[in-house]
């Protein structure tokens, strides 16, 4: 009954005013289905596993793995075998299950990840442990990984919330998609589904901020309003804390053509914006009958600069540089791609012997008619009749990831911060459906540099190979990279210290806001 009641007086105290409590406010559109850091496979529950739970280590704000639950590690000469040291100091939420505080050992990650694996559970995020081969617990401090082949990426994957520890006993006794119990700095308050979602302050948390006990914010409240218009309109009126994205519904109410806050909001509001591990493009079915030629003036009879500038308001960077993106640490800008030459593409065509009246289609869906009706419009000035076939989502993802596109949109967001997420795309392997090469691309040269590359723990050296892999996917023209996403957060003016990174990952333990008088 106690514990009730405090969650009434919280609840009532949320409601009643914010004066006296610092809650941090955001929407959520596509809504949350679990709080189940298993099953966080898409942004949504990513950022609510992110408060809630922790792993054994996490990224910085510049994507670099730092410690969290394991606060030192040791990976063997032969990158096949990683120890970890635990944090004696990290205890999970309260719950009436526990007799006292609940420390957080070993054996618990032994048990997480085991459930992470285990058929019964379907977790999507099951293949994060697919070169595990096996982890166990040593004692109650020092946990150990060991694994089938090196992979340089292992501690990137090891950050992502499926690898969350958490408790058995609640794990097996609740239903913890609905109230979850972790150890991060949030502690599951309410949830009303479809309505709002709260998370209060966990008083216990075990990092610091300096010398002071971190997170600042006393909640942090999610609504789920379907329509991003209405969101925004929320946002504006001071209801909302953060507006993640950038909406056509509001893009121009908000910044102008060259990506900058309009004056109207410049001092109402803040604009955070960082290069986002996301990368859009059209690829190409090598089975289908255009030839190189043909695919390379598509690559260069469009103005991609142009095309960033006015549809998207210079939020996101053209891709110049082929297919890893701008803010992955192997990005090079010696990596040469395809620039705007509508004498070159002409040419292309021309030595081709190209039948310029067959029809040329491309697959997409809504959200990005406006990107391929502008490349449609340029490239018919070079020769080239397009045509665009629309699709809902889901029905344009099961052609994709089956292959039957001959020319297809696509974007691929990095699931880790290693480039290698992006270039197994092209790995022979790797064929569609049951790997993530869509546009079914062979090339031994590729396969011997990716295979070599998965081998190196030397950064540098790793960087090299994946630089001419790079090269080389630009060079066979498998795919036309249209622009370097970036992340955006508009944020209000009394939030501070928010911060903002590459994998767009909300993180608010160092959030502070200032309510209004």
């Amino acid at each position: 009954m106690r514990y009730i009641f405090i969650c009434f007086l919280f609840l009532f105290s949320c409601s009643q005013s914010d004066d006296n409590l610092s809650i941090f406010k955001y929407n959520e559109v596509s809504g949350i289905s679990t709080l189940d850091p298993v099953y966080s496979k898409d942004q949504a529950t990513t950022w609510v596993a992110n408060q809630l739970f922790n792993g054994l280590v996490q990224l910085d704000s510049n994507l670099c793995v730092i410690p969290c639950i394991a606060k030192e590690w040791d990976i063997s000469d032969d990158a096949l075998e990683y120890t970890f040291l635990l944090r004696d100091d990290v205890y999970f939420h309260y719950h009436e299950t526990f007799d006292n505080p609940r420390k957080v050992i070993s054996s618990d990650f032994q048990y997480s990840f085991q459930r992470l694996i285990d058929e019964k559970i379907a977790s999507p995020g099951a293949w994060v442990l697919n070169n595990v081969k096996d982890f166990y617990s040593i004692n109650d401090t020092i946990f150990k990984i060991e694994l089938y082949k090196p992979f340089p990426g292992f501690l990137s994957l090891l950050s992502m919330k499926y690898c969350s520890v958490v408790p058995c006993e609640i794990v097996e006794t609740v239903n913890f998609n609905k109230t979850p119990i972790g150890t991060g700095p949030f502690v599951f308050q309410l949830w009303k589904d479809g309505v709002k979602l709260v998370l209060r302050r966990n008083a216990n948390y075990f990092e610091k901020d300096s010398i002071n006990l971190i997170p600042y914010l006393d909640a942090v409240s999610i609504t789920f309003i379907k329509d991003k218009h209405s969101a925004f309109l929320k946002f504006i009126q001071g209801d909302l804390d953060l507006i993640s994205g950038l909406d056509l519904s509001y893009k121009d109410d908000l910044l102008t053509k060259e990506g900058e806050l309009k004056r109207k909001h410049v001092n109402k509001i803040k604009l955070y914006s960082k290069s986002y591990l996301n990368v859009e493009y059209l690829g190409f079915l090598m089975h289908s009958p255009l030839p190189i030629d043909v695919r390379m003036a598509i690559n260069h009879g469009f103005d991609r600069v142009k095309m960033i500038k006015y549809l998207r308001n210079n939020i996101g960077v053209p891709a110049l540089n082929g297919f890893i993106p701008l803010g992955m640490p192997s990005f090079s800008k010696d990596v040469h791609a395809y620039k705007y030459d509508k004498e070159y593409a002409i040419k292309l065509l021309n030595e081709s012997k190209f039948d310029l009246s067959q029809e040329i289609v491309i697959y997409t869906t809504s959200s990005y008619l406006d990107l391929c009706k502008f490349m449609q419009s340029q490239l018919a000035e070079i020769g080239l009749n397009l045509s665009i076939e629309v699709s809902p989502p889901s029905t344009h993802r099961q052609m994709v990831s089956t292959s039957r596109l001959p020319f297809f949109r696509a974007s691929w967001i990095a699931d880790y911060p290693d480039a290698e997420n992006y270039l197994s795309l092209f790995y022979s392997k790797n064929l569609s459906p049951k790997g993530p090469n869509y546009t079914h691309f062979s090339d031994p040269v590729y396969d011997s540099l990716y295979e070599y590359s998965l081998s190196q723990t030397n950064n540098s050296e790793r960087y090299i190979n994946y630089q001419k892999m790079n090269q080389i996917i630009i060079d066979s023209a498998i795919i036309v990279p249209l622009y370097y996403d970036q992340a955006l957060s508009f944020v209000q003016n009394n939030v501070y210290s928010y911060k903002i990174n590459a994998m767009n990952l909300l993180d608010l333990k160092r959030v502070k806001k200032v309510n209004s008088k």
